[in-house]
């Protein structure tokens, strides 16, 4: 093959992966968010697991792209291990699709669907109007790939290399494991992978004892993407990550040394090369599923061991506040304190993390930061509406004004929620842009920050039995905080004047300097809600 050759090779490669990621798109666009609905929610058995982790794959056209989403999930804490795992497996199935599409020979309809997609996405206007147009453009250009692909594939059987490929595949599994597996971590796709040999074999270039393997391979490879995306993340995330990486390896394992019997059944699936090569990608991931499905709890538990340590769980929603005693509010405002002082115990926890992260003292967010700030909002939204339960009972004036209390507790401490937030966030973009900060900034910031800390800690003792003298103490803060904020900004535009700091630095100073000041504002206001009420 010439230059000329490998280049349209790559370039129709190009054009596949493009069509196919725009098809998964547009269908993603035409559905909204209800395909990440569909994961978080209707995962609640194995066997339904399995089959929406197959229905989405199919319509996003990437198992690597429903396992990354699974891994975020479950880093999220919105899926635990176990139905990741069903999900993980039915994506294998649903990835095989694109294969199956590629052996049906459609190269004639890509350019009626280029054109047909392109006038509906000019004239439409509706959301869901645009998503299918761009499915009809992917669908095409996915094809016209495919087309281009073969064209130029056609002199690859007189080109010695691929010719002695096919051959040491044939007759080495292990080789075509690794080609299949290296060539996929590379271009991110197994659907990619599959696609080229379905192509291959259409043209009478790849045999099916050389392409199961590279199959095989090609499985283990679309792996890479939850493991890289895994990185950084919770253990429950790294577990998920590994069980898709396991299951797909002992898929391979198992199936390698009954290579023929595999092959055979293949073989007799179809007279049609292209069509073989389609269906053994499907039976490799249905029959796995198939097995392992009634195991998936002993699986768990291997992953669990193999992935070792202690993960801290953040629980979602509402923890101490029993609907049952929404009828004695006597009981049910005693719940109320322990769960607004969980609030602010999580809210500590992220306003340290992200106070840390700016400071440079850890490199980046707490696994469980984004996970925490989740269940902050929902706690709040929790707390507002079992105080409207409540209050439909017999409760007395005292009670009242410990319930309203507790609500304007929970908004101020879901606001410094949302402040340390915004402070991880100009952490992550300090860091991601180099920008310096001068000693004398940093030791300002050092100052400040640790007062808000101090903040925090005096607000807990507050929150807890016979808190009123602390909440006293935290009331001098108001002034503290304005005057300090006031002093350091007049600092900092003189050096900012005098050239000594740099310009984007300055304002993410400055930025900080307003989320601290208003931490502070938050925290008085807590104090305030502790004195005004009620012994």
């Amino acid at each position: 093959m010439d230059l000329q050759g490998a280049l349209t090779v790559f370039g129709g490669m190009g054009l596949f992966l493009y069509g196919m990621f725009t098809m998964g798109d547009g269908l993603q666009e035409a559905a909204g968010d209800r395909m990440r609905k569909i994961l978080a929610v209707l995962t609640s058995n194995p066997l339904l697991a399995v089959g929406v982790g197959a229905i989405v794959t199919a319509i996003i056209q990437a198992s690597g792209a429903t396992t990354v989403m699974v891994v975020s999930f479950v880093n999220a804490g919105l899926m635990t291990l176990e139905q990741a795992i069903g999900v993980i497996m039915g994506a294998n199935i649903g990835t095989t699709i694109t294969a199956q599409l590629v052996a049906f020979n459609l190269e004639q309809c890509a350019l009626p669907a280029i054109g047909i997609g392109m006038v509906v996405k000019l004239l439409a206007k509706k959301k869901t109007t645009k998503g299918l147009a761009s499915f009809l453009l992917g669908f095409g250009t996915l094809f016209l790939g495919i087309s281009i692909m073969g064209d130029a594939l056609g002199v690859l059987k007189d080109y010695p290399p691929f010719v002695d490929l096919i051959l040491a595949s044939s007759k080495n599994p292990v080789l075509g494991v690794v080609v299949g597996m290296l060539f996929t971590i590379l271009i991110q796709s197994s659907s990619a992978t599959t696609g080229l040999l379905v192509t291959l074999a259409s043209k009478g270039l790849m045999p099916l004892d050389a392409a199961l393997p590279m199959i095989f391979g090609a499985n283990i490879g679309t792996t890479s993407t939850a493991l890289f995306a895994s990185v950084g993340t919770t253990l429950a995330a790294r577990r998920t990550a590994m069980a898709h990486f396991l299951f797909n390896v002992g898929g391979t394992l198992m199936w390698t040394p009954l290579l023929r019997v595999f092959q055979s059944i293949a073989a007799a699936s179809s007279a049609d090369p292209a069509r073989q090569i389609a269906n053994a990608h499907t039976l490799f991931n249905v029959s796995m599923t198939l097995l392992a499905l009634p195991l998936i709890k002993q699986f768990t538990a291997l992953i669990k061991r193999l992935v070792k340590g202690d993960e801290k769980v953040v629980e979602h929603g509402a923890k101490y506040l029993d609907p049952r005693l929404a009828s004695t509010p006597f009981s049910a405002v005693i719940q109320l304190r322990k769960e607004v002082l969980r609030m602010a115990k999580l809210c500590q926890e992220n306003l340290t993390s992200a106070i840390n992260q700016f400071m440079g003292r850890t490199r980046q967010r707490d696994p469980q930061f984004n996970q925490i700030e989740t269940v902050l909002d929902e706690i709040e939204e929790a707390i507002q509406e079992y105080v409207s339960k409540v209050s439909q009972y017999r409760v007395t004036a005292e009670e009242s004004r410990i319930m309203t209390a507790m609500i304007n507790i929970a908004a101020d401490l879901e606001r410094i929620g949302d402040h340390a937030t915004a402070i991880a966030e100009a952490a992550e973009y300090k860091a991601d842009n180099s920008l310096p900060f001068s000693e004398e900034a940093m030791e300002e910031l050092s100052h400040m920050t640790g007062k808000v800390l101090e903040l925090m800690d005096m607000t807990l003792e507050a929150l807890g039995p016979e808190g009123k003298a602390k909440a006293v103490a935290i009331l001098p803060a108001d002034d503290t905080f304005d005057s300090m904020e006031r002093d350091l900004r007049e600092t900092h535009i003189r050096r900012l004047n005098e050239g000594v700091c740099f310009p984007a630095s300055g304002v993410l100073y400055l930025d900080l300097l307003t989320h601290l000041e208003r931490i502070g504002d938050h925290g008085v206001n807590i104090a305030k809600a502790i004195i005004d009420m009620p012994e």
